[in-house]
Parts: C-alpha cells; sequence; structure tokens
C-alpha cells in the first residue's frame, strides 16, 4: 500500500506499507549487490545507520553462490540476515553493462559470467524465478538498458522489447506467487519505463506501462551517459505520465544533487553505488560537498568527519585518523568512510522528507544545493 502523507508542489512525502515492512519516502537504498554493502558493512551496521531498505542484484546473486542455494537457506533476507524489505535488480542493467558480453534476442539475453565465463541466459521467466528464489520483497521486471544516445530507431525497437517482457514478468511472477514452496507469496512487481533522451518515447512508453496497474513504477536508463540537465528534462516530461498514486523509482541515481533535484520532480526510490564507492577510495560526504581524506591538509585534523553527524565514524574518531588507517591501506579506514556516506544519504533523505512535510522543500533544495562544493 502507498499513502501520500504530505506534498510540497510534486515533491511528495509517502509511506509504502510491504510484507516485510513499512518503507518511508523519498528513501535512498543501500547497494548491496551480492547481498552486502562493499567495504566489510554488515546487516547490524545497516541498522545502526537507520537504512530502510537495501537493494541486491539478481544476477549477481545467479552467478553466486546461486539462487537455488540461497532459496535453500530462507531466501536473501535470511541469508544476509535483514530483516527489513529488499528489492531486487531484475539483470536487466547488466545487458547494458555486460555490453561486450552478452546478446539480445527476443527470447531473452546470453551472457557470458564475467566470473568464470560461462554461458548464462536471462529472460523475463528467468529473471522472475531467480527474484522468486530470493525471495525479495520487490522484484524488477526485465528490461533492456539501453545507451542513452542510442539511435531512435535502436530506442524504439529496444522499448518495444521491453514492454513485451514486462508483460511476461507480470505473468511469470503471478504463476511463481501462487507456487507452494515460494518465499515470499506477496513479492511485488515494479515495471520499468525506458526510452533514451527522447521525450515522446518516454512519455508514450510511461503511458502504455501504466494501464498494467502495477504496485510501482522506475525510470530507467538515465545516468547512463546523458547530461543531468538532459536527466531532469526527462523526468520533468516523464514523470506526469506514471501514476500518481503509484511509488515512482529513479534507478542508478545518483548524488546528493540528482537526488535534491528528483525529488522535487516526485520521485520516491532511489540507489546508487557513489557513497560505498567513494568512501572506499576515502572520499567522504558532508553537507558542503565532498572531502578527499587522502589530502595532506587532514593530517592534523582533530575534527570528525562532519561536526553534528551522529555516524559510528564521526561519533568516535577524526579525520586524521582516518586518513592515518587510509594511508595505512587498513580496513577499518575504508569501512568507516563507507558507513558515513550511507549514513550521510540515509539522513539527507531523512531532512529531506522533514522539509517536505513542512512545506519549504524548494527552500530546503536551494539552500542545500547552494553549500555544496567539491572540497
Amino acid at each position: 500500500m502507498y499513502e501520500i502523507i504530505s506534498r510540497d508542489n510534486n515533491a511528495k512525502h509517502a509511506r509504502f506499507t510491504t510484507v516485510h515492512g513499512t518503507v518511508e519516502t523519498p528513501v535512498f537504498m543501500n547497494v548491496a549487490t551480492a547481498g552486502a554493502i562493499k567495504g566489510a558493512v554488515a546487516s547490524s551496521d545497516l541498522e545502526e545507520i537507520d537504512t530502510q531498505i537495501a537493494l541486491c542484484n539478481t544476477y549477481h546473486l545467479h552467478v553466486r553462490p546461486g539462487n537455488k542455494l540461497i532459496k535453500e537457506l530462507g531466501g536473501i533476507r535470511r541469508f544476509m540476515d535483514w530483516e527489513k524489505p529488499v528489492l531486487t535488480d531484475s539483470g536487466g542493467f547488466q545487458v547494458y553493462s555486460l555490453s561486450g558480453m552478452r546478446k539480445i534476442k527476443e527470447e531473452g539475453v546470453t551472457f557470458n559470467s564475467h566470473v568464470d565465463g560461462r554461458r548464462i541466459f536471462m529472460g523475463p521467466e528467468e529473471s522472475m524465478q531467480i527474484q522468486s528464489d530470493l525471495g525479495s520483497t520487490i522484484a524488477m521486471a526485465f528490461d533492456e538498458c539501453p545507451p542513452a544516445k542510442a539511435e531512435k530507431k535502436y530506442i524504439i525497437d529496444s522499448v518495444d522489447r521491453t514492454t513485451r517482457w514486462l508483460k511476461r514478468s507480470f505473468e511469470e511472477i503471478k504463476r511463481l506467487n501462487g507456487l507452494e514452496d515460494t518465499i515470499n507469496k506477496d513479492q511485488l512487481l515494479f515495471g520499468i519505463n525506458q526510452g533514451g533522451v527522447y521525450p515522446d518515447i518516454r512519455m508514450a512508453h510511461a503511458r502504455e506501462i501504466s494501464e498494467m496497474d502495477l504496485p510501482g513504477y522506475a525510470i530507467g536508463g538515465l545516468a547512463v551517459g546523458e547530461t543531468h540537465k538532459e536527466m531532469y528534462e526527462i523526468l520533468d516530461v516523464t514523470v506526469p505520465h506514471l501514476p500518481k498514486d503509484k511509488p515512482t523509482y529513479l534507478m542508478g541515481v545518483g548524488t546528493p544533487a540528482n537526488i535534491l533535484e528528483a525529488v522535487d520532480r516526485g520521485i520516491d526510490f532511489f540507489d546508487c553505488v557513489y557513497p560505498s564507492r567513494n568512501g572506499r577510495h576515502g572520499h567522504v560526504y558532508t553537507k558542503t560537498g565532498k572531502l578527499n581524506l587522502h589530502n595532506a591538509c587532514y593530517e592534523r585534523d582533530d575534527s570528525p568527519i562532519e561536526e553534528g553527524c551522529g555516524c559510528p565514524a564521526c561519533k568516535r574518531y577524526s579525520r586524521a585518523y582516518i586518513r592515518h588507517l587510509i594511508k595505512a591501506k587498513e580496513m577499518l579506514g575504508l569501512r568507516l568512510c563507507v558507513l558515513h556516506n550511507l549514513y550521510f544519504y540515509n539522513h539527507l533523505m531523512e531532512d529531506i522528507r522533514e522539509a517536505i512535510d513542512e512545506g519549504r522543500y524548494r527552500e530546503f533544495k536551494r539552500e542545500r544545493l547552494g553549500m555544496m562544493e567539491e572540497v
């Protein structure tokens, strides 16, 4: 169930209730691709930093350790000891990211595994079966994520195929949810809007898939080569053609600035590897921008990464100590940076929801964007 609590222009604070718990949106989904956040972050850490929902990847978990094994062990939530909701990406993004290792046909996509090179076939039915085995809260429909600026003819053909794949995904998940041995018989399916940077294709596809009355809708195929301005223009024309009474998810986005802008355009769900990836390189987020803790200016800096931050790193350790750990190649340094960044993102979303409730979101967005500088 999706309930809008408050609105401020197009920005909305909503509550999405699932069989595995309730998610307050706008929300950032912490990316646990293979069942864990890269950077030695455990599920207990995610609870400590106020994570509401985790994202896992169908393709990667299928490759190893295997969805059948995870099902045998009780599903992905039990496997990673995580009680809250999980969204599983369908493997569709790998159609884009593994473009040199795959072949697309109407039936589905044949990959060469990035781990051992073995041939893997995945179509809508296979993706739904894997996600059903994982027992995630939300399953994503299998789609093709084309390059944002591909030729229009290619985009049209790709979007038409994605629509056919969505219909097959819908029928298969309905079948799987009715089986006796299915882990989560209430698994939800989100459809995905595609169309590159072509407004007419985006709008038409949004209207078409909206007719299926799914529990939620995602906008995919952005942050894959287009400019931020182009991304925002696509959101401006696409979101109004998606259901107003369903959650909207912007896949693979993004920076704090991207999130602030997208919330203003009506987006509920976000995910991105930036906070964990940057943390593993010693780059940490603050309200005024990113800090590179490799820099010598932090060698004697006894202050926390950000004053007033309640994350595990800032509550106990200084910039100087964390910089020392990074320079000494101690894993703890990178772990603390990742924890800080995830906490920062989770609490940015909390501040966003509060600003919407108080009817001051535009002011909040301008203030935050004005503070952000690369430092």
